[in-house]
C-alpha cells in the first residue's frame, strides 16, 4: 500500500505540472515530495489559493507535500525561523498545536482544512485510519537567517531520532 500511495501522489503531481526536484519516501512515519521552487506561484494557486497576492517573491518558500500513514506521527517539533501553512489535500489527518512542549490533544482536519503554525508553535502531524497528504509551505520569519531544512528541534520523537 506504501508504494501505491506514493506512486499515485506523484502521478497527481506530474499531471498537475508540477516537478518534483527530490523526495524521500523512507521516512518512519511516511514521505515527502519537494516541488520545484520556481513553480511556487503555481503549487500555491493549486493548494494556497488565499496566500498567492502576499506571497513574498524573494524567498524560499519549500512547497511540499507531505504523506503520511496510517496511525503514525512526525515528531513532536517547533523551528526557530520559519512558520508554516498546511493544507490538507487527502485527509482526514490530526495535528496536535501547543505554545510549550506540552503536547495537547489533537484536532482532526479534513481535505481542504488549512493549518498555520507559527513561529516557535510546537506541531505534530498525525496520520488517522489511512493516509493522509498534505501541503505544505514556509513563512520565513528572519529574511537575514532564512529556515532550512536543519531549522527544527524535537521534542519528542516515536522513532528516537534526535
Amino acid at each position: 500500500m506504501q508504494n501505491e500511495i506514493f506512486d499515485r501522489v506523484a502521478q497527481q503531481l506530474a499531471e498537475q505540472g508540477l516537478q518534483v526536484v527530490s523526495s524521500d519516501l523512507n521516512r518512519p512515519w511516511g514521505g515527502f515530495f519537494v516541488i520545484d521552487e520556481a513553480q511556487i506561484q503555481a503549487f500555491a494557486q493549486r493548494y494556497f489559493p488565499h496566500l498567492v497576492d502576499s506571497l513574498p517573491q524573494d524567498q524560499k518558500l519549500s512547497p511540499k507535500i507531505l504523506v503520511v500513514g496510517p496511525e503514525k506521527r512526525l515528531s513532536w517539533q517547533y523551528h526557530f525561523r520559519r512558520a508554516e501553512v498546511w493544507r490538507v489535500v487527502e485527509g482526514p489527518v490530526a495535528v496536535a498545536k501547543s505554545d510549550s512542549d506540552e503536547q495537547q490533544e489533537p484536532d482532526t482536519y479534513q481535505n481542504g482544512d488549512f493549518i498555520t503554525l507559527k513561529q516557535g508553535e510546537r506541531h505534530r502531524l498525525i496520520g488517522l485510519a489511512n493516509w493522509g497528504v498534505v501541503a505544505e509551505i514556509w513563512q520565513h520569519t528572519d529574511p537575514n537567517h532564512p529556515s532550512d531544512e536543519d531549522d527544527i528541534v524535537r521534542v519528542q520523537d516515536d522513532f528516537k531520532r534526535q
